[in-house]
């Protein structure tokens, strides 16, 4: 797994096109199950509305079984499919965007369509802010505190540590979490750094 953007807070748009209004609301969905919590929330809030499409890429983007979406009753392939490509196109993960539509009396035709939800979705994107997604490991083991110093200088000039924590009884008890693309190489770099006295693993 490669490191991805993902939302960092939520986005609202609005934009008229051809007296239609086109409403986009875009929201952090680190899994299926908070995609489908933010679609229905957003459904009940505009409930009044002809149309909600959405898309969804609830997870890691190289995944396609975190992909979803939908027309709402629009034409086929004229909404929900536009979307989605945009998520995927834009690399983001963990994202979900629902575009509600209050038909204006003009009819856009299927190209119209095809324009006006991947158009609006497009110019949301533009405002939003991202969080980079890090693929992490989490590595464990115990040391003397004689060496607490170096590995953690190790840890620190070398390599994406996301955390550190220790606990402390006899020896010290490490918890690190790190960038899975680093953990091999860390857990060499702190056995010869001890001369094959701390022997971190990965956690299963």
């Amino acid at each position: 797994m490669s490191e991805y953007k993902y939302p960092a807070a939520d986005v609202f748009h609005q934009e008229e096109i051809k007296k239609s209004t086109f409403i986009v609301h875009i929201a952090h969905t680190p899994d299926l199950a908070a995609a489908k919590a933010f679609i229905k929330s957003i459904e009940e809030k505009y409930a009044d509305a002809r149309h909600n499409c959405w898309a969804h890429v609830a997870g890691n983007p190289g995944g396609s079984h975190v992909y979803g979406f939908s027309d709402d009753g629009e034409p086929n392939g004229t909404a929900g499919k536009p979307m989605l490509n945009v998520l995927v196109g834009s690399g983001l993960g963990e994202i979900t965007a629902v575009v509600t539509r209050y038909f204006g009396g003009i009819k856009l035709g299927t190209g119209g369509l095809v324009r006006a939800y991947g158009g609006s979705l497009n110019n949301a994107l533009t405002q939003l802010s991202t969080v980079i997604k890090v693929p992490s490991a989490i590595l464990t083991g115990g040391s003397d505190y004689s060496i607490q110093g170096a590995i953690e200088q190790l840890l620190k000039t070398k390599y994406q540590v996301l955390d550190i924590e220790k606990q402390y009884t006899a020896n010290i008890e490490w918890i690190i979490t790190i960038d899975s693309r680093e953990a091999a190489l860390a857990i060499k770099d702190i056995y010869d750094l001890s001369h094959g006295a701390v022997e971190l693993k990965i956690k299963e």
